[in-house]
């Protein structure tokens, strides 16, 4: 079985450093979860932790270098 090396913690951590460099585009995203997000819109976090919590198997180290890349300012 593959462990992973990043705690909960620190993914939460990571993701809130990428919200705050003004080199990446962390942007509120659309949910339809009215219950859960009744304005509508998922937080850059949220959206993330929760992509991460539904895909076990995703290493979150690797998701989040990827995420970089995508998110960053050109």
């Amino acid at each position: 079985m593959k462990t992973f090396t990043m705690l909960p913690e620190e993914v939460v951590t990571k993701l809130n450093a990428l919200l705050d460099d003004p080199n990446m585009i962390t942007l509120d995203a659309y949910s339809p979860d009215a219950v859960n997000y009744p304005t509508g819109r998922i937080s850059f976090v949220e959206q993330h932790l929760r992509y991460l919590r539904t895909h076990k198997t995703v290493d979150p180290i690797q998701y989040i270098s990827n995420l970089e890349l995508m998110i960053k300012k050109r």
